[in-house]
């Protein structure tokens, strides 16, 4: 038998994480260097990626690139590539909210929504894909959210591209598992990042979200660590088209 305290040691694996800047997608990126892989830093903004680099150092790359260009895609898929070789394990934490209301929602602001978090995924998974059959394994980690199964006002485009993540993880591992490749989705609570700023800075309104929770807390950053190398590593050999909700409970009650 082998020993089960290595299932989560990922020493000798590539990793890409999208939206890896700030967020969930930067602890994403800290988590696996920590665990022992290499890994590829994806988002717009340089500084921060940069920042990110020299935090982790070796083990870490950066690439600049808006992600929601498809037409680009060989490009950004060569510039990943590049530093380390092709990826076994892609994160896909990059992410938009417009909250807009839904007698408010413009076409423009629905496109770059469902683009970004719902399109993206999918053909930068796709592209990635080839290199993981030819090795035999894969690991496809898209983020779900609350708003998978629950509607939140302002959250019409958001939540029907969260929707969509949660077919999209199904879908892929029913196409490529038997290659190896699992494809699974994390969907986080309530989380202290750039995303729910708006949430945090109303304390009445967290505390709610809080007592929601069966644990009786919000997220702290370290909570996501644990999900996300289960469903990175050899860990979850047999999971797969599965969401792992990390809410404290929230769905739950």
């Amino acid at each position: 038998m082998d020993d089960p305290r290595n299932l989560l040691d990922l020493t000798g694996r590539v990793a890409c994480v999208t939206g890896a800047s700030s967020g969930l997608g930067r602890r994403a990126a800290q988590a696996l260097a920590a665990a022992g892989a290499r890994v590829v830093g994806v988002a717009r903004r340089r500084d921060a990626l940069e920042t990110l680099r020299s935090d982790i150092g070796d083990a870490a790359a950066a690439v600049t690139a808006d992600i929601s260009d498809i037409a680009s895609l060989d490009r950004l898929v060569r510039e990943i590539e590049a530093p380390f070789g092709a990826p076994e394990i892609v994160v896909h934490a990059a992410g938009i909210n417009t909250r807009q209301a839904a007698d408010e929602v413009t076409p423009d602001g629905w496109d770059s929504t469902l683009d970004l978090n719902l399109k993206t995924p999918f053909f930068l998974s796709k592209a990635l894909v080839p290199a993981m059959k030819a090795r035999g394994r894969g690991r496809i980690v898209t983020f779900a959210s609350l708003q998978t199964t629950r509607a939140f006002p302002a959250g019409i485009a958001y939540g029907a591209s969260k929707g969509g993540i949660g077919q999209l993880t199904r879908a892929m591992a029913e196409a490529w598992s038997r290659h190896g490749i699992t494809a699974n989705a994390l969907g986080p609570g309530f989380f202290p990042t750039e995303l729910t700023q708006a949430v945090f800075a109303d304390a009445e309104r967290a505390a709610r979200n809080a007592a929601q929770t069966c644990i009786g807390r919000n997220g702290r950053m370290q909570d996501i660590d644990g999900p996300l190398l289960f469903l990175c590593s050899d860990a979850s050999a047999y999971v797969t088209g599965q969401i792992l909700m990390v809410d404290g409970g929230f769905t739950a009650k």
